[in-house]
């Protein structure tokens, strides 16, 4: 049995105890000479100890305890270096409930679970930080109408229900994002598809935003060609496109055109296939991005710059873009700022081709 390619160190001992192997990655762990291992019993082989002193072997038992155990679960322990590892093992009976014959004894380091860890309680520390501050406005102004209501004149109430409705919708909007990234890193993001004409999608969202902000003329997309017709999820590219005009808009210093036009025979779908399909182009007129931090906008609540929202939007972003087939990319634009392009393929179903 040859484990040197195994990723984490192996140990192996016999029915008396004796090492009879170990992998090339535990003598690199033990800083060990080729062989130097072999022979040596296991408790001096897996010198590793809780913070209290006490050893994993005189623990763990391998040898003895419980005649059902087959497994020793994973645990971390340290190193006399003083180095964090989990350590696991399996013990081989000759039948069930008899007498160990083979000791198998995993061990990892456990840099990468610490960091993981470290990843988790970040995210859970910014959702919480996110949550907390609609709902701070929610209950003060709630808390204050329902205690000094007579205190405040009619306009006072109206701009305190005002803020807290507005604070709900900010909740509401959130806990939407943080369900779709979910769904996303679960790869359960469903679909409902149908024919989705994009420059429409665009030019509707467009009004939207221009009846939101109080301007009388909403912009128009630059239409190229003839787009045709894909097969997706209007809603989730609505998402899509709502996410990247206001990205525009709020992050980019205006939105300087939107681009809608039927793929190129060079735009290739990340497959390398040469597909038809629709492009968007969002150009922006602020800064641009720098290209070392293009892939870090789609990462997990990354935010830069006054006025960011949750850091979901770009995420949410490439996962439905990317179940549909599709792929997004940041460039520069020529005249300055940023051009952000998603290509989404026809996916005509077959039934419609046949």
């Amino acid at each position: 049995m040859d484990l040197d390619d195994f990723p984490d160190g192996v140990v192996m001992a016999d029915a008396d105890g004796r090492v009879e192997y170990v992998n090339r990655r535990i003598e690199q762990m033990a800083r060990a000479a080729p062989g130097e291992m072999v022979g040596m019993r296991l408790e001096d082989a897996i010198p590793f100890d809780d913070l209290n002193g006490n050893s994993w072997y005189a623990c763990s038992r391998p040898y003895d305890g419980l005649a059902t155990r087959n497994r020793i679960s994973e645990q971390a322990w340290w190193s006399p270096r003083g180095s964090e590892y989990l350590i696991t093992a399996s013990l081989v009976r000759d039948r069930p409930g008899g007498t160990v014959q083979r000791v198998m004894v995993s061990v990892r380091n456990a840099r990468v679970r610490n960091q993981r860890d470290r990843e988790r309680s970040d995210l859970v520390a910014t959702v919480a930080h996110e949550l907390r501050s609609p709902l701070t406005g929610i209950k003060g102004f709630t808390s204050t109408l329902l205690t000094k209501w007579d205190r405040f004149s009619d306009e006072q109430r109206q701009f305190m229900l005002e803020t807290v409705d507005s604070d709900a919708d900010r909740l509401t909007r959130l806990i939407t994002e943080l369900l779709d990234a979910a769904r996303i890193d679960a790869g359960r993001l469903t679909l409902r598809k149908g024919p989705v004409r994009v420059e429409e999608i665009v030019r509707s969202v467009l009004v939207s935003q221009s009846i939101g902000s109080g301007r009388p003329d909403p912009q128009e997309p630059v239409v190229i060609g003839e787009p045709p017709v894909i097969w997706g999820d209007a809603d989730r590219v609505t998402q899509v496109v709502t996410n990247l005009l206001e990205n525009a808009a709020r992050h980019g210093h205006g939105l300087r055109e939107a681009v809608v036009r039927e793929s190129a025979s060079t735009e290739l779908s990340p497959e390398g296939q040469n597909e038809a399909g629709v492009v968007l182009e969002v150009h922006d007129q602020g800064p641009g991005i720098p290209e070392e931090m293009r892939q870090r906008v789609f990462s997990r609540f990354w935010r830069a710059g006054p006025g960011a929202g949750s850091g979901l939007g770009m995420y949410i972003v490439r996962g439905i873009v990317t179940s549909h087939g599709g792929h997004v990319e940041i460039r520069d634009d020529e005249r300055g700022g940023a051009d952000i392009r998603i290509w989404l393929p026809v996916n005509e179903p077959d039934a419609l081709t046949d």
